[in-house]
C-alpha cells in the first residue's frame, strides 16, 4: 500500500478516522520514517505537538511488516498506543498485525506473593486487608493479571506491593505457581506479536538486567521506535549504573518472614533477624536528615559511612540465617540468593574507585537509595544498537534546539560510528501566532534573590484575575511550588477570587488532572510531573505560567560531576549540556498550553534571564513561533478579547 495514499485526504486513514485532516508535516515524517525502517537506519525525529507523530510512525512500521517495538516514556502513551492508535492504524491499512502490551512485572498479580501475604494476614490497615481479598478475587477473573483493570483497588494502595513481585523476589521457574503466572503469559503474548508496546523503564530494565522479556524480543526485532525520547538519556543512566536501596532490605526482611511463616515456623531466629535487618536499614535512612536531596558520596558525613558498615554486617548475618534455612522452600533459598547480591552490590558501592561512575545518595521520606552513575552514557548505549540490524526511530515533540539536535546525539552517541542518525524537524500545524502570546513580565528581580516567588505571584495574579482561573503555575522546585501556592491562596483569599486552587501532592495526578478539567476554572500549582504528558484541552486551561527556566540545581551530584569531567575535556557544560537540557524542559512545559486546532492562550516565563542573558534567546526562539511581548496590558487584552468572543458565542 502506497504511503501518499494511506494519508490523502480520502485515503485509508481519512476512511476510518472520523475528522481527519492531511497534515503535510506528518506525510513528511512518515516518509522519511518508512526510509530509515528500509535501510535499517537511525532517525532523531522532532515533530510539534499536532502533528500526529503517533500515526506518522504507525503506519510506515506496520507497513514495513517484521517485528515492531515501540517503548514510551509513560504508562499513559503504552495504554494509548495499545488500546486506541494502534488498533486504529491496524484497521484502516486492514493489516493482519497481532499487538501486544508488556508491563513491568510490578503490574502483574503474582500468585504466589498473592497468597503468602493471604496467608500471613498481616496489614497495616483493615483497608488493605480488604483490597488484598478484591485483588484475589479479580486474579480468579482476570485474564491478563493486570492490576490497571482492577478498579475496585486503588494503584496506590499497599496491598499492590504485597501481591505483585519485584525483580529482586520473583522465584522465576522456581515457582509453585510458574504455569500460571501473569508475567510469563504476557511475555509468550509478546514473543509471538507482531508489534509489542512497551515502556522506557521495562526497555532498559531489560537490556541491563535480561530480566522483563524484551532481551527474547530484539534478536527477532525488525524496528525499535522510541515515543517519548527526550527522557531517553534520563532513563539510560538509571539503568546502565547501578543502585541499592534501604527499601530492598526492608523487602527482603518482608519477604522472608513470610516465607518463615510459611515454611520454618520452628526457626525463631529468623523473624528476629528480619526485624534487626529492618532496623538497621530504618537506621541508615536515618543517618542522613531531611527528604527529597540528593548528596554525592563525598557530601555524606562519617557516621553515615560507618551505620552503612552496620547495615551491611546485619545483611551479612541475616544472609548465614536464611543460608541455614536454603533447602526447606524455594522461596527461602531464592531470599538466601538476594541477601547475597544485595551484599556484593552494597560493597561494590562501598568500595568502588572507578573514574567512569559518579556515586551518589538520594533520601525519601521513608527510604535512601546509594546509586553508581555513569558519567557517559554514549558508548553504553550506542553498544545496545550494535549486532543485528535494525531501524531506530527517536521521536519527541522537544528533542532540539533551534533545529539543532547535536546534544542529543551527541548524548546517545548517535552523532558516532559509521552511519550517524539522521535528523527531521516538523514544526505544529497549529496556527501559534493567533492562538498563543508569550508574555514576559518586565521588571522582575533575580531569580535567586529573596522574595522571587512572591514576585512571580505579583507578576502572575493580573493575568490569572483576567483569565478567570483556568491556569497552570508550572514550578522548578517543591519549595517554590508551596510558597507560590501560599502566595496565591492568600491573594484570593484577599480579591475574593472564589475560583479552585490545586496543588500537586492533594491526589493522585490522575485524580488532579480529572478534577482540573471538570472544574473547568481552576488553578493548579504544580512542579515537575506536570511539565509534560498533561493533556488538557479547551478553555480550562488558557494560561501557562512558568517561574523560572528549569536549570538542574547545580548541586545536583550527577550533573555536578558531569559539568567537572566535560571542564576536565576543555568543553563548556553549560552550552553543551546545561541550556539544551533546559530548553527542552521549557519546550515541555510550553507545550501544555496549545494542544488543539481551537485552543489559545498565554504562555508567560517569569525569569527576566530570557530577555537580560545572550542565552535567553536560544530559549524563545526554540519554542512555538507565538506573538511575543513584554506588555502586562496587551496579554491581558488577549483575554479580555477571548473573554468577549466566548459571551458573543453564548449570547448568539
Amino acid at each position: 500500500m502506497d504511503l501518499q495514499k494511506v494519508f490523502a485526504a480520502d485515503g485509508a486513514l481519512a476512511r476510518a478516522i472520523p475528522g481527519y485532516r492531511l497534515r503535510p508535516q506528518q506525510v513528511e515524517m512518515a516518509a522519511r520514517i518508512a526510509a530509515a525502517i528500509e535501510r535499517h537506519g537511525a532517525l532523531v525525529a522532532e515533530a510539534g505537538t499536532g502533528t500526529g507523530k503517533t500515526f506518522a510512525y504507525l503506519v510506515p512500521a506496520l507497513l514495513a511488516g517484521g517485528k515492531v517495538i515501540v517503548s514510551t516514556g509513560t504508562k499513559t502513551l503504552q495504554d494509548q498506543l495499545f488500546r486506541r492508535d494502534l488498533p486504529t492504524v491496524r484497521d484502516a491499512l486492514g493489516a493482519p498485525t497481532s499487538i501486544a502490551l508488556l508491563k513491568g512485572r510490578a503490574n502483574y498479580v503474582c500468585h504466589y506473593h498473592l497468597a503468602r501475604a493471604k496467608e500471613a494476614g498481616r496489614f497495616l490497615s483493615r483497608e488493605e486487608a480488604g483490597h488484598i481479598l478484591a485483588i484475589a478475587r479479580f486474579a480468579k477473573s482476570s485474564n491478563t493479571g493486570d492490576k490497571a483493570e482492577c478498579a475496585a483497588v486503588p494503584e496506590d494502595s499497599g496491598a499492590w506491593g504485597a501481591a505483585t513481585s519485584t525483580r529482586d523476589n520473583c522465584l522465576g521457574q522456581d515457582c509453585p505457581n510458574a504455569k500460571e503466572c501473569f508475567v510469563t503469559a504476557a511475555r509468550r503474548e509478546a514473543q509471538a506479536a507482531d508489534v509489542v508496546v512497551v515502556n522506557h523503564h521495562l526497555f532498559f530494565a531489560d537490556v541491563m538486567l535480561r530480566d522483563s522479556g524484551v532481551a527474547e524480543l530484539l534478536p527477532a526485532c525488525n524496528t525499535v521506535i522510541f515515543d517519548e525520547a527526550h527522557q531517553l538519556p534520563e532513563t539510560a543512566s538509571l539503568f546502565f549504573g547501578e543502585s541499592v536501596s534501604t527499601a530492598q532490605l526492608v523487602e527482603l526482611a518482608r519477604d522472608a518472614r513470610l516465607e518463615g511463616v510459611a515454611a520454618a515456623k520452628d526457626f525463631l531466629d529468623l523473624p528476629d533477624g528480619a526485624r534487626a535487618l529492618e532496623k538497621a536499614a530504618r537506621d541508615l535512612r536515618l543517618a542522613i536528615p531531611g527528604e527529597n536531596a540528593r548528596f554525592s558520596a563525598a557530601q555524606l558525613p562519617p557516621a553515615f559511612y560507618e551505620t552503612l558498615e552496620q547495615a551491611a554486617d546485619e545483611l551479612g548475618r541475616f544472609g548465614k540465617l536464611l543460608e541455614s534455612q536454603a533447602e526447606r522452600s524455594e522461596g527461602l533459598e531464592h531470599c538466601w540468593r538476594r541477601a547475597q547480591e544485595l551484599s556484593l552490590t552494597l560493597q561494590r558501592w562501598r568500595q568502588t574507585e572507578e573514574t567512569g561512575l559518579v556515586r551518589w545518595a538520594e533520601v525519601f521520606s521513608q527510604a535512601l537509595s546509594l546509586n553508581a552513575t555513569p558519567l557517559v552514557i554514549a558508548d553504553i548505549f550506542r553498544k545496545q544498537m550494535e549486532g543485528h540490524p535494525r531501524a531506530w526511530i527517536f521521536t519527541s515533540a522537544t528533542l532540539a534546539v533551534e533545529r539543532d539536535f547535536s546534544h542529543y546525539c551527541a548524548e546517545l552517541g548517535l552523532d558516532n560510528g559509521e552511519n550517524p542518525a539522521d535528523t527531521g524537524c516538523w514544526g505544529s500545524p497549529f496556527d501559534y501566532p493567533n492562538q498563543a502570546l508569550l508574555y514576559a513580565p518586565q521588571a522582575m528581580p533575580d531569580p535567586n534573590s529573596f522574595g522571587y516567588n512572591e514576585a512571580v505571584v505579583e507578576a502572575a495574579w493580573p493575568l490569572i484575575h483576567a483569565s478567570r482561573g483556568r491556569a497552570f503555575v508550572l514550578c522548578t522546585s517543591l519549595r517554590a511550588m508551596r510558597r507560590i501556592h501560599e502566595s496565591l491562596k492568600q491573594r484570593f483569599e484577599a480579591a475574593g477570587f472564589d475560583h479552585p486552587l490545586l496543588l500537586q501532592g492533594e491526589g493522585s495526578k490522575s485524580e488532579l488532572l480529572a478534577r482540573f478539567r471538570r472544574l473547568g476554572n481552576a488553578v493548579l500549582v504544580a512542579s515537575q510531573s506536570f511539565w509534560e504528558g498533561v493533556d488538557v484541552r479547551g478553555e480550562a486551561l488558557s494560561l501557562v505560567i512558568i517561574d523560572k527556566l528549569p536549570f538542574a540545581p547545580p548541586d545536583d551530584p550527577v550533573l555536578a560531576a558531569r559539568i567537572e569531567h566535560m571542564k576536565k575535556a576543555g568543553r563548556n557544560a553549560f552550552m553543551e549540556y546545561q541550556l539544551p537540557r533546559a530548553v527542552i524542559s521549557v519546550k515541555q512545559g510550553a507545550g501544555r498550553l496549545i494542544r488543539d486546532e481551537s485552543d489559545r492562550g498565554v504562555l508567560m516565563i517569569c525569569d527576566p534571564r530570557l530577555i537580560a542573558k545572550p542565552y535567553g534567546k536560544r530559549v524563545w526562539r526554540s519554542l512555538p513561533a507565538m506573538r511575543r511581548t513584554r506588555e502586562e496590558d496587551e496579554a491581558l487584552a488577549f483575554f479580555e478579547a477571548r473573554i468577549g468572543e466566548a459571551e458573543a458565542v453564548d449570547a448568539g
